[in-house]
Protein backbone atom coordinates (compact mmCIF):
# COMPACT_ATOMS: atom_id res chain seq x y z
CA UNK A 1 0.00 0.00 0.00
CA UNK A 2 1.52 3.29 -1.05
CA UNK A 3 1.10 6.62 -2.82
CA UNK A 4 3.65 6.46 -5.65
CA UNK A 5 4.69 9.92 -6.83
CA UNK A 6 6.26 10.44 -10.25
CA UNK A 7 8.68 13.10 -8.96
CA UNK A 8 10.00 14.66 -12.17
CA UNK A 9 6.62 14.71 -13.89
CA UNK A 10 4.79 16.25 -10.95
CA UNK A 11 7.39 18.90 -10.14
CA UNK A 12 7.71 19.99 -13.79
CA UNK A 13 3.94 19.99 -14.32
CA UNK A 14 3.54 22.13 -11.19
CA UNK A 15 6.10 24.60 -12.50
CA UNK A 16 4.59 24.93 -15.97
CA UNK A 17 1.08 25.20 -14.57
CA UNK A 18 2.40 28.16 -12.59
CA UNK A 19 4.42 29.99 -15.25
CA UNK A 20 2.42 29.09 -18.37
CA UNK A 21 4.23 30.30 -21.50
CA UNK A 22 6.51 32.69 -19.60
CA UNK A 23 9.61 30.52 -19.99
CA UNK A 24 12.01 33.47 -19.92
CA UNK A 25 11.60 33.93 -16.16
CA UNK A 26 14.33 33.25 -13.64
CA UNK A 27 13.82 29.94 -11.81
CA UNK A 28 13.37 30.43 -8.07
CA UNK A 29 14.55 27.46 -6.00
CA UNK A 30 12.44 28.42 -2.98
CA UNK A 31 9.24 28.63 -5.03
CA UNK A 32 9.83 25.23 -6.63
CA UNK A 33 10.56 23.70 -3.23
CA UNK A 34 7.45 25.30 -1.73
CA UNK A 35 5.19 24.17 -4.58
CA UNK A 36 6.30 20.56 -4.39
CA UNK A 37 6.26 20.31 -0.59
CA UNK A 38 2.81 21.87 -0.52
CA UNK A 39 1.64 19.35 -3.12
CA UNK A 40 3.02 16.50 -1.02
CA UNK A 41 1.25 17.78 2.06
CA UNK A 42 -2.09 18.23 0.32
CA UNK A 43 -2.07 14.85 -1.40
CA UNK A 44 -0.91 12.98 1.67
CA UNK A 45 -3.77 14.54 3.63
CA UNK A 46 -6.23 13.60 0.88
CA UNK A 47 -5.11 10.01 0.23
CA UNK A 48 -3.13 8.75 3.22
CA UNK A 49 -6.01 7.03 4.98
CA UNK A 50 -6.89 4.88 1.96
CA UNK A 51 -3.50 4.43 0.27
CA UNK A 52 -0.88 4.75 3.00
CA UNK A 53 2.39 6.65 2.92
CA UNK A 54 4.12 8.53 0.15
CA UNK A 55 6.91 6.98 -1.90
CA UNK A 56 8.73 9.45 -4.16
CA UNK A 57 10.01 7.83 -7.36
CA UNK A 58 12.61 9.91 -9.22
CA UNK A 59 14.34 9.60 -12.58
CA UNK A 60 17.98 8.52 -12.55
CA UNK A 61 20.65 9.54 -15.06
CA UNK A 62 21.80 7.60 -18.13
CA UNK A 63 18.56 5.72 -18.67
CA UNK A 64 18.92 2.23 -20.12
CA UNK A 65 16.25 3.10 -22.67
CA UNK A 66 18.63 5.19 -24.75
CA UNK A 67 20.89 2.18 -25.13
CA UNK A 68 17.96 0.00 -26.18
CA UNK A 69 16.56 2.71 -28.48
CA UNK A 70 18.94 5.57 -29.40
CA UNK A 71 16.13 7.91 -30.54
CA UNK A 72 14.31 7.76 -27.20
CA UNK A 73 13.24 11.31 -26.27
CA UNK A 74 15.85 12.62 -28.72
CA UNK A 75 13.77 15.72 -29.52
CA UNK A 76 13.44 16.87 -25.92
CA UNK A 77 17.04 18.05 -25.59
CA UNK A 78 16.72 19.95 -28.86
CA UNK A 79 13.56 21.63 -27.60
CA UNK A 80 15.20 22.50 -24.27
CA UNK A 81 18.20 24.03 -26.04
CA UNK A 82 15.85 26.33 -27.96
CA UNK A 83 13.89 27.28 -24.85
CA UNK A 84 14.46 30.45 -22.81
CA UNK A 85 14.18 28.41 -19.62
CA UNK A 86 17.42 27.67 -17.78
CA UNK A 87 17.03 23.89 -17.80
CA UNK A 88 20.46 23.24 -16.27
CA UNK A 89 19.56 25.33 -13.23
CA UNK A 90 16.11 23.76 -13.05
CA UNK A 91 17.48 20.21 -13.06
CA UNK A 92 20.05 21.18 -10.41
CA UNK A 93 17.24 22.53 -8.21
CA UNK A 94 15.21 19.36 -8.71
CA UNK A 95 18.22 17.27 -7.70
CA UNK A 96 18.73 19.42 -4.60
CA UNK A 97 15.08 19.16 -3.53
CA UNK A 98 15.13 15.38 -4.13
CA UNK A 99 18.18 14.96 -1.88
CA UNK A 100 16.59 17.18 0.79
CA UNK A 101 13.51 14.97 0.74
CA UNK A 102 15.72 11.93 1.18
CA UNK A 103 17.82 13.42 3.99
CA UNK A 104 15.40 15.54 6.02
CA UNK A 105 11.83 14.39 5.41
CA UNK A 106 9.93 11.28 6.49
CA UNK A 107 9.11 10.30 2.91
CA UNK A 108 10.66 7.30 1.19
CA UNK A 109 12.65 8.29 -1.90
CA UNK A 110 13.66 5.80 -4.59
CA UNK A 111 16.27 7.08 -7.04
CA UNK A 112 18.19 4.54 -9.10
CA UNK A 113 20.82 5.32 -11.72
CA UNK A 114 19.79 4.29 -15.26
CA UNK A 115 16.13 3.90 -14.23
CA UNK A 116 13.25 6.30 -14.73
CA UNK A 117 10.41 6.75 -12.28
CA UNK A 118 8.28 4.75 -14.73
CA UNK A 119 10.57 1.75 -14.23
CA UNK A 120 10.38 2.05 -10.44
CA UNK A 121 6.62 2.49 -10.32
CA UNK A 122 6.05 -0.25 -12.89
CA UNK A 123 8.21 -2.71 -10.94
CA UNK A 124 6.42 -1.98 -7.65
CA UNK A 125 3.01 -2.39 -9.28
CA UNK A 126 3.90 -5.57 -11.17
CA UNK A 127 5.24 -7.06 -7.93
CA UNK A 128 2.16 -6.12 -5.90
CA UNK A 129 -0.69 -5.82 -8.39
CA UNK A 130 -3.66 -8.17 -8.13
CA UNK A 131 -6.40 -9.13 -10.58
CA UNK A 132 -9.00 -8.98 -7.82
CA UNK A 133 -9.32 -6.16 -5.31
CA UNK A 134 -10.66 -8.27 -2.46
CA UNK A 135 -8.52 -7.37 0.54
CA UNK A 136 -5.53 -6.40 -1.59
CA UNK A 137 -3.31 -3.50 -0.60
CA UNK A 138 -4.15 -0.42 -2.66
CA UNK A 139 -1.69 1.61 -4.70
CA UNK A 140 -2.18 5.13 -6.00
CA UNK A 141 0.00 6.56 -8.77
CA UNK A 142 0.24 10.35 -8.62
CA UNK A 143 1.11 11.45 -12.16
CA UNK A 144 -0.51 12.87 -15.27
CA UNK A 145 1.55 10.52 -17.45
CA UNK A 146 -0.88 8.37 -19.41
CA UNK A 147 1.75 5.66 -19.87
CA UNK A 148 0.70 4.47 -16.41
CA UNK A 149 -2.78 3.61 -17.70
CA UNK A 150 -1.42 0.19 -18.69
CA UNK A 151 -0.93 -0.57 -14.98
CA UNK A 152 -4.66 -0.18 -14.39
CA UNK A 153 -5.04 -3.79 -15.53
CA UNK A 154 -4.47 -4.49 -11.83
CA UNK A 155 -7.61 -4.08 -9.73
CA UNK A 156 -5.79 -2.53 -6.76
CA UNK A 157 -4.19 0.33 -8.75
CA UNK A 158 -5.58 3.84 -9.31
CA UNK A 159 -4.08 6.93 -10.92
CA UNK A 160 -4.63 10.58 -10.03
CA UNK A 161 -3.40 13.74 -11.75
CA UNK A 162 -2.43 16.07 -8.86
CA UNK A 163 -2.09 19.14 -11.07
CA UNK A 164 -5.50 19.04 -12.74
CA UNK A 165 -6.95 17.28 -9.68
CA UNK A 166 -8.69 14.52 -11.60
CA UNK A 167 -8.71 10.73 -11.73
CA UNK A 168 -7.23 9.07 -14.79
CA UNK A 169 -9.33 6.00 -15.54
CA UNK A 170 -9.53 3.82 -18.61
CA UNK A 171 -12.09 1.04 -19.04
CA UNK A 172 -9.72 -0.97 -21.26
CA UNK A 173 -6.10 -0.49 -20.15
CA UNK A 174 -4.88 -3.50 -22.14
CA UNK A 175 -6.49 -2.11 -25.29
CA UNK A 176 -4.99 1.31 -24.54
CA UNK A 177 -1.51 -0.22 -24.32
CA UNK A 178 -1.94 -2.10 -27.60
CA UNK A 179 -3.17 1.04 -29.37
CA UNK A 180 -0.29 3.04 -27.88
CA UNK A 181 2.25 0.53 -29.20
CA UNK A 182 0.69 0.55 -32.68
CA UNK A 183 0.38 4.34 -32.96
CA UNK A 184 3.67 5.17 -31.23
CA UNK A 185 4.41 8.12 -28.95
CA UNK A 186 5.83 11.26 -30.54
CA UNK A 187 6.64 12.75 -27.13
CA UNK A 188 9.02 9.88 -26.41
CA UNK A 189 10.32 9.76 -29.98
CA UNK A 190 8.72 6.37 -30.62
CA UNK A 191 7.09 6.09 -34.09
CA UNK A 192 4.16 3.95 -35.12
CA UNK A 193 4.86 0.34 -36.09
CA UNK A 194 4.91 1.13 -39.84
CA UNK A 195 7.51 3.90 -39.69
CA UNK A 196 11.30 3.98 -39.47
CA UNK A 197 12.88 4.24 -36.02
CA UNK A 198 14.34 7.68 -36.69
CA UNK A 199 11.37 9.28 -38.45
CA UNK A 200 10.54 11.50 -35.45
CA UNK A 201 14.10 12.65 -34.80
CA UNK A 202 14.63 16.32 -35.53
CA UNK A 203 17.14 16.89 -38.30
CA UNK A 204 19.08 20.11 -37.98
Amino acid sequence: MAILIDYNQVILASLFASIGNHTNIEIDENIIRHMFLNSLRQNRKKFNEEYGEIVICADGKNTWRKEAYPYYKSNRKTSRDKSDLDWTNLFNIMNTVREELKDYFPYKVIHIDRCEADDIIGTIIHDNGTELNMGAEKFLILSADKDFIQLQTYANVKQYDPIRKRWLDNPDPSGYLEEHIIKGDSGDGVPNILSADNCLAIRE
